[in-house]
């Protein structure tokens, strides 16, 4: 079937396949799209600015340092250097180097760079749980572009049915054994079938564009996926809930970035209380001038720059007395924000869990749905062999005839249905226990 799938889109127009195709396994797509994809480039760049920025709390720690310059004239009446006022005009150049370190601040540097740490820790997950989702986003759009080419190939099938059936009955007409309208019949019937493998291959190459562009590919030309072997169909036994759940809540990123969250709510508990605690910090410097009055004679630059030279040290200790409850509110609204985070966390794990569940009772339907559609489908292929004898026979007519053969369509397509929704189920689970997505 998929032979005759791979022929006839090699003859048909606006088909996605050529010569020169290129055909991509599931872990290569996904690989791609994670190189690729402008939302996993977005987080990318969080996460640098995180790092920036717990680069710029550390920094904190160290002293500051500052260099001045100033150069001031005076005309008209001005203060001179004997601290009198006379009419002159003066000239003042000053230059300083200053430092200054925080020796205690109530443990809030310490505590912005843990909560730093913690929030480039918190957009890492982030951006591993965007990952995840590009990867079960690539792994839908990939099972559906196999669903699409089964469904192809059995409209395809069913053109062929239909094609033997009016070349034979134009055969027999041409012998006097079927009538006009018995062939005509049969073209319309060929011609129904036509029009479903037309859609069909519409539905391919709409499900390949969406795959491509979802990898951010210019084109779709000459995309193609590579089939699962038989392999990947067995029933196998479904990992419980249960199991697939605590196995979850330790690896997935969606689960680590509120279990970050909520300890930075709690660090940042301890930032706001250090706004109770005194701040102590050293400063020191060095700085001189250079003086001059039109009405005076004035020492020389580096004379006076020597003589002028100072240096200056000081400790500079703030104590809050009293700041109108804002430090009270902000640790009391921290508080707040970690409970609220304890409920978000939470909430996540219960949602993770509902998902969860979820997959297992759909890949549990989904798996009776398969082994009930293969049991039909048989069942369809059955009583279409022998209606078809029956027809070719002249024992049954057309509407017979097609409605045979329409619910041996329906018994297949329902069965490439089943088949690849069970698949996709099934490899869900196994994606939130810690395996790879792979076919």
């Amino acid at each position: 079937m998929r032979r005759k799938l791979l022929l006839l889109a090699l003859l048909l127009p606006g088909v996605v396949v050529s010569a020169q195709q290129r055909t991509w396994s599931l872990a290569e797509c996904i690989n791609y799209a994670i190189e690729n994809n402008i939302t996993v480039k977005q987080s990318e760049v969080n996460v640098e600015q995180k790092d920036i920025d717990l680069n710029t709390a550390e920094a904190r720690r160290l002293p500051g340092l500052s260099a001045n310059a100033s150069q001031n004239w005076s005309f008209g009446r001005g203060l001179t250097a004997d601290n009198t006022y006379e009419n002159a005009n003066t000239s003042n150049s000053y230059f300083s180097l200053g430092a200054d370190v925080p020796l205690f601040n109530g443990f809030q540097i310490s505590n912005s760079i843990k909560m730093a740490r913690l929030d480039l820790k918190a957009a890492v997950s982030d951006l591993e749980r965007v990952k995840d989702d590009i990867r079960v986003a690539v792994a839908e759009a990939y099972l559906k572009i196999l669903y699409s080419k089964e469904i192809a190939a059995v409209a395809d099938s069913q053109v062929e049915i239909d094609a033997q059936q009016v070349n034979r009955l134009e055969a027999m007409a041409a012998t006097g054994k079927a009538s006009a309208a018995e062939v005509a019949a049969q073209k319309a019937s060929l011609a129904q079938s036509q029009l479903t493998a037309t859609q069909a291959y519409n539905d391919l190459n709409i499900a390949v564009l969406d795959l491509t562009q979802l990898l951010e590919l210019e084109h779709p030309e000459g995309f193609d996926v590579a089939i699962p072997s038989m392999e990947a169909f067995q029933i196998k036994l479904l990992r419980k809930p249960e199991d697939v759940y605590e196995r979850a809540i330790e690896i997935k990123p969606v689960i680590k970035s509120e279990e970050i969250r909520l300890e930075y709510a709690a660090q940042s508990i301890e930032l706001a209380k250090g706004a109770f605690y005194p701040s102590l910090s050293l400063s020191g410097g060095m700085g001189t001038n250079y003086y001059t009055q039109s009405s005076r004679q004035s020492a020389s630059f580096g004379e006076q720059m020597k003589n002028n030279f100072s240096q200056n040290l000081g400790l500079t200790l703030s104590i809050p007395i009293f700041s109108r409850f804002s430090t009270r509110n902000n640790v009391r609204s921290a508080k707040l924000n970690l409970a609220n985070q304890e409920l978000q966390l939470q909430n996540t794990k219960k949602s993770l869990y509902k998902e969860i569940q979820q997959l297992y009772y759909s890949a549990l339907a989904a798996q009776d749905k398969y082994k009930s559609c293969i049991f039909a489908k048989d069942s369809a292929e059955e009583s279409f062999a022998l209606m078809r004898a029956k027809y070719e026979n002249g024992k049954a007519g057309i509407t017979e005839f097609n409605e045979s053969k329409n619910n041996l369509m329906r018994a297949e397509s329902d069965l490439v249905q089943a088949q690849y929704e069970y698949l996709f189920q099934t490899r869900m689970l196994d994606f939130y226990s810690g395996e790879e997505l792979v076919l």
